[in-house]
């Protein structure tokens, strides 16, 4: 059976390398290498020097930005061999990727960006949505691999798994933020926040952020760490790349973006994005309950 490497051990890449574990002689490899012996531990797989990940006929990716991805790459370069799929679950940048799947294809590596949706519950699941970028036989090669997924989406050429994944995110922030005045304004009215979720979320207003976000982390004040607001803020940069890119007219994302850089000086980068709405509850002076 083909082997598997998975480099990036963070809150999304350990149970989704765990998904693989379970199915496919997995290496695993992590810049903090003690994480990458507890996954030994805990789902079998092996631990593993990052030259050694070069064994693997499948390289998943799952790292902060496409610089880092980059660089890796550059480090393992030397060991990689001709036919291996590199396959890249960051939420990158479209263009660096291109950049990125033209140096590895020197070497013989098929490059594909292919992003996640579903966060760390997905993740822990096995459900996540992947959106992916690249040649259609690459798509296809890597298919059965793809053991941390529920659907898969074959979105376009190189980069356009990871516009996907901006804009998504892009969208995300837009109803989150949007639910959250509305929310804040209905409180201060005397509506108790439950009961006007029960009505949106049977009417047209709804979201995943009415459905889910915010009854299961604002009205709970719980707000988990699951996907950090500066991780947000970042997605939102490349999404008005791609906006950029296209000339596309963009004016409330735009706004959008400047309203989370806000948030994320106010809370810290560490913070959930969800907590964004925390400065919205400081603006209306009303907490969404």
């Amino acid at each position: 059976m083909d082997k598997v490497a998975f480099l990036g051990l963070g809150a999304m890449g350990y149970p989704m390398a765990g998904h693989l574990a379970r199915r496919f002689p997995t290496l695993v490899w992590n810049r903090t290498f003690e994480k990458a012996l507890r996954h030994q531990a805990e789902f079998g797989s092996k631990a593993v020097p990052l030259e050694e990940v070069a064994e693997a006929r499948v390289v998943f990716t799952c790292l902060p930005t496409t610089k880092e991805v980059a660089e890796v790459a550059e480090r393992l370069f030397p060991h990689l061999r001709p036919g291996t799929y590199w396959v890249d679950a960051t939420s990158g940048e479209p263009e660096a990727s291109r950049r990125l799947a033209e140096r590895l294809l020197e070497r013989g590596v098929v490059y594909l960006d292919a992003p996640v949706s579903g966060g760390t519950a997905g993740a822990e699941r096995g459900t996540l949505t992947v959106m992916m970028g690249g040649p259609e036989e690459g798509v296809e090669a890597v298919r059965p691999y793809l053991a941390y997924a529920k659907k898969v989406v074959h979105v376009g050429p190189m980069g356009a798994g990871h516009a996907v994944k901006a804009i998504n995110n892009a969208l995300l922030a837009v109803n989150l933020w949007a639910a959250g005045e509305g929310l804040v304004a209905l409180v201060k009215q005397g509506v108790s926040a439950e009961k006007a979720l029960e009505v949106i979320n049977a009417s047209s207003g709804r979201s995943n952020a009415t459905e889910n976000l915010i009854p299961e982390r604002v009205l709970t004040r719980a707000f988990p760490k699951t996907f950090a607001l500066g991780l947000l803020v970042k997605d939102l940069g490349i999404a008005m790349g791609v906006l950029d890119g296209e000339k596309a007219p963009s004016p409330l994302l735009r706004l959008t973006r400047e309203l989370y850089e806000m948030a994320k000086r106010a809370l810290g980068g560490e913070a959930d994005h969800v907590e964004a709405l925390k400065v919205l509850e400081a603006w209306g002076g009303a907490e969404i309950r």
